[in-house]
């Protein structure tokens, strides 16, 4: 090659650059240092336990639920009155956690909105978990946000089948021979004008007491007969005047909707804007309260008396709830009107026993785990250690899906006695650390305080050497000393957290007095404690520990 000519440009210098970075490793930092130590090689070389985790997590619907059969079918009888256009008496269901609550409501309220689109009968079913939304306000604008976007989706729908129409209205009207003008009316629709037939109920009048759009399934309606010679034969319609104007009056309304923010309306325009996205539509709407007492306990029972009294305002759609609740004695709370429109039907799930917890385990590890993966005794003791519990079927959940999760990084083959044993402990352990860190900081100072007696050799503590701790520790982080009778009362809910045992004793003539010990391991409890950045310089301390004369 002479010397005349430019050198062409060299391919790795250009290779793999994408507007200015290096796309081959070769040519990153990374490539530069030493390859890959196969940190993650290592864990994916075992054969996974797991076919699908999904299945034994909470939020799993299952297609069938053991030894729930009654109160799903008395659930069903309930609602199948939605499926017949009326209002369906609103429902209360109360069970301890984990005995299939919410897992059989959200079951029954998927097989009726299915249920329903067979029919071509409109129904929708809402969930609100009040213990994440637990406001009034939240509350109404979640549920107005979301028929707000149900009603924008029907209405781009029926725009599509109204635009459809015209275009079949076009097509029709090339169809004909202009050289006949005896064949084309002079309304210019260009064939047979067909009469006003609204015998389908589905006027056009947006104030009519139909609704101002189509129910759901009555497309149908506007699809041309195959006897009929004009498209707009068995519609509302009778030229594509009227046609156009429907399009218009959809779009005006799809433009008219609001979105409610998270926060700074009143209230009452909050339910305004939800009482007309409800009622914009003709349906049976059914909202589903899970955790109805947080709700109540934290913003009262206005909006039940609200929800529970709409179907007296509404015109168009009706609305029924289902509330589900841990406490049973919840509704003891509630103003007399709003119990008695709310609690129409109650129904109760009891707590499951061993043999249904081994059922419900064993139904879902048929479709969590792969082939001979459990030894025989790992869903019996998962179900008697969850029984123990009351009958909890998500603690057993959890436990069987901690014990796989345990046996995989162990990269053993079979999840057996051992692994249920150590998800046990972790489990427990993993519990005792949350509670422990969302403690309120003076509690963590009252539970620092009985940690640093018992590691000092101090049993049976009492109050009053609690106290004196506590002083010490206020001091060092400059917080303030609250008195000994409030100290006694944190004392108190640490033992109903079941993080001390509190009981108390009577000392004779000496009067009556707590003696405390803690129920939790020391040392993790300490670790998470110091993990607070307010307590992580006073671990140091060595309180003075009065002696004293043990009987």
């Amino acid at each position: 090659m002479s010397d005349d000519n430019p050198e062409p440009p060299r391919t790795d210098d250009v290779e793999g650059e994408t507007d200015g970075f290096s796309t081959t490793l070769e040519e990153t930092a990374i490539g530069d240092e030493e390859p890959s130590q196969g940190l993650f090689d290592d864990l994916l070389s075992g054969e996974p336990i797991f076919e699908n985790k999904e299945v034994l997590r909470p939020s799993y619907t299952p297609h069938e639920l053991p030894h729930r059969t009654d109160q799903i079918n008395k659930m069903a009888t309930i609602l199948v009155a939605a499926l017949r256009g009326e209002t369906p008496s609103n429902i209360l269901i109360y069970g301890k956690t984990g005995t299939g609550k919410t897992a059989s409501a959200k079951f029954v309220s998927k097989e009726l909105e299915s249920t329903s689109q067979k029919y071509s009968v409109p129904c929708d079913v809402e969930y609100i978990n009040c213990e994440v939304t637990d406001t009034q306000y939240r509350v109404l604008a979640q549920l107005a946000n979301k028929f707000i976007e149900k009603n924008e989706a029907r209405i781009d729908r029926r725009v599509d089948e109204l635009e459809d129409r015209l275009a079949d209205l076009e097509e029709y009207d090339g169809a004909d021979d202009p050289s006949d003008p005896a064949e084309r009316p002079a309304d210019g629709t260009g064939g047979t004008a067909p009469t006003d037939d609204v015998s389908s109920g589905t006027g056009t009048d947006p104030q009519s007491s139909s609704s101002p759009v189509e129910t759901e399934g009555s497309s149908d309606e506007l699809e041309p007969d195959a006897d009929s010679a004009h498209p707009l034969t068995s519609t509302p319609f009778s030229d594509r005047e009227e046609v156009r104007a429907r399009i218009d009056e959809l779009e005006a309304d799809r433009e008219s909707f609001q979105e409610v923010p998270m926060t700074g309306w009143p209230t009452d325009r909050v339910y305004s804007v939800f009482f007309d996205a409800v009622d914009y539509d003709e349906r049976v709407v059914v909202i589903m309260l899970d955790e109805i007492d947080k709700l109540v306990e934290k913003s009262g029972d206005d909006t039940l008396y609200n929800l529970s009294r709409m179907n007296s305002e509404l015109e168009n759609s009706r609305v029924s709830i289902i509330g589900i609740s841990n406490d049973l004695k919840f509704t003891d709370f509630l103003d007399p009107r709003v119990k008695s429109s709310l609690g129409e039907e109650e129904i109760v799930f009891p707590p499951y026993d061993a043999n249904q917890l081994r059922d419900i385990l064993q139904h879902r590890s048929n479709v969590a785990f792969k082939a001979d993966a459990l030894s025989d005794d790992v869903i019996p003791l998962c179900a008697a250690f969850a029984a123990q519990e009351h009958g909890d079927a998500r603690r057993a959940l959890d436990l069987l899906r901690t014990a796989g999760e345990l046996a995989e990084r162990s990269q053993a083959e079979t999840i057996v006695e051992k692994h249920v044993r150590q998800a046990q402990d972790k489990i427990e352990l993993d519990r005792v650390v949350e509670v422990v860190r969302t403690l309120p900081t003076q509690s963590k100072l009252v539970l620092f305080a009985i940690i640093l007696l018992e590691k000092n050799g101090v049993h049976s503590i009492n109050t009053g050497e609690v106290f004196n701790i506590y002083k010490r520790l206020c001091e060092e982080i400059d917080a303030d000393v609250l008195t000994q009778r409030r100290v006694t009362d944190l004392i108190s809910e640490l033992d109903m957290l079941g993080i001390v045992n509190a009981v108390v004793v009577s000392k004779g003539r000496y009067g009556r007095t707590k003696e405390i010990s803690l129920s939790v391991p020391i040392d993790e409890t300490e670790a998470v404690l110091l993990s607070d950045s307010r307590l992580s310089n006073i671990d140091d301390i060595q309180p003075f520990v009065q002696a004293r004369f043990e009987n």
